[in-house]
């Protein structure tokens, strides 16, 4: 967000709400959102957010660029429990973060995805084993690096989300007024192309996350939060291709940050936080 004026992003506020009429209205299956705690200070520029498999209840945070190279983990009322250095890595541009079970194994993937000028020819998204909570701060040594192009050429991307049935992952483009979608197949090499696979009705769009069983879909740009229901056998690509449904959201200012629980409660959000007021996490719970 460093790099982009406000009055872009009033530019993209207005143009996103051109966009509403696409998305079904329904908000019966999930209630107003719930403040859970205050974001700390060191989470000022949160942009991606996704629930811990092996820490229940607890939460991976990241911040944009410009940060240090750190992982936070955050309990259910926003405290930070533990942080994770990123040895020899660099804060690029962070933007979304998500994570995988792999041969019962639990990775988490920091997207180092965002080029708000187009400028950066590849992307880098670091891969490593989930770790377990200890209460202090811990040195990730051992991390796998995917370098990524896109199939179109230079552009910003800010989400990023994994197929938990499939382990194919996901980026969503933020700036066109229709953003395209590009899938990583598993199982990833060192250095792929993302190929393009469809262009959706949306625009800045900044997080995305499919919950754990692989069946629901989210994706958020700054006034709306958007919601897909799969059907057996279907792909990603078809399901974000029909309509979404529109869902609860209390507009952040700078909300960059979207995730479903780990236990399928309901959804968390989380913002930025600004001049005018301290981020927190919010909870969408299922009704």
């Amino acid at each position: 967000m460093k790099l982009i004026s406000y009055l872009i992003l009033s530019i993209i506020l207005l143009s996103c709400q051109g966009k509403e009429e696409r998305a079904e209205q329904k908000e019966g299956f999930f209630l107003k959102g719930v403040a859970l705690g205050k974001i700390d200070k060191q989470l000022e520029e949160a942009s991606g957010l996704v629930a811990s498999v092996r820490n229940p209840g607890m939460f991976w945070v990241i911040n944009d660029s410009g940060h240090p190279a750190d992982v936070f983990l955050i309990d259910i009322h926003a405290q930070i429990r533990m942080v994770c250095h990123l040895k020899d890595i660099k804060n690029r541009d962070w933007e979304d973060i998500t994570l995988s079970v792999i041969d019962g194994k639990n990775f988490l993937y920091v997207g180092d995805i965002g080029d708000n000028l187009s400028y950066y020819s590849s992307k880098l998204i670091y891969r490593f084993e989930e770790p377990s909570y200890d209460g202090q701060e811990i040195t990730i040594e051992e991390i796998e690096i995917l370098t990524v192009t896109l199939s179109d050429g230079e552009r910003d991307t800010e989400a990023m989300m994994v197929d938990p049935l499939t382990n194919d992952m996901y980026l969503v483009s933020k700036w066109e007024d229709s953003v395209h979608l590009y899938q990583i197949p598993f199982p990833f090499k060192d250095t792929v192309t993302a190929i393009k696979t469809a262009v959706l009705p949306y625009n800045g769009i900044v997080a995305a996350n499919i919950s754990m069983d692989g069946m629901e879909v989210l994706m958020k740009n700054y006034p709306d939060v958007y919601y897909w229901k799969r059907e057996e056998g279907q792909s990603i690509t078809d399901l974000l291709k029909q309509s979404s449904i529109a869902l609860p959201y209390d507009m952040e200012e700078q909300g960059e940050a979207i995730c479903f629980g780990s236990d399928g409660k309901g959804y968390y959000t989380v913002s930025e936080t600004t001049s005018r007021r301290q981020a927190e996490l919010l909870l969408y719970e299922r009704k």
